[in-house]
């Protein structure tokens, strides 16, 4: 039905988003990028735009931009290759100045953890074991 999402995010500070999420290892279509936006790839037809907050503004008329701070609307969840994957973009988020609110959850078939960006937006990563890698399910 859809071909490709693009999330669109407020942040106070573009040239410092940018700098952070960089320092995780995404990269930016310069083609849609400017003083008041950019477009972050996180995968094959997925890209979260980081909007100056006035910017922003333009697309919610009269709404007020929730401080991700106080308060969540929503959760970006990414898929990763591996648990070390999930870990190592969690430890450059910290290291690069996000917050880590919760410990890691490991269900046994799927491992997550999560961070926030500097803008208080939740980042959450998971990992989900392929069938063939999870244990057959136990006799009734």
């Amino acid at each position: 039905m859809h071909e490709q999402i693009y999330v669109n995010l407020p942040v106070k500070d573009l040239p410092r988003s940018i700098e952070f999420f960089t320092r995780l290892g995404y990269s930016f279509d310069e083609r849609f990028t400017n003083e008041n936006a950019t477009c972050m790839i996180v995968g094959r037809n997925m890209a979260v735009m980081l909007l100056a907050e006035p910017f922003f503004k333009v697309f919610i008329g009269e709404k007020a931009i929730s401080d991700a701070h106080a308060s969540a609307e929503v959760l970006v969840c990414l898929s990763c290759a591996s648990r070390e994957e999930v870990d190592t973009l969690v430890a450059k988020a910290q290291e690069a100045g996000g917050r880590i609110p919760r410990p890691p959850q490991d269900h046994g078939f799927m491992y997550g953890h999560a961070f926030e960006d500097l803008d208080g937006h939740i980042w959450e990563l998971m990992h989900m074991a392929h069938l063939s890698e999870q244990p057959p399910p136990a006799a009734a």
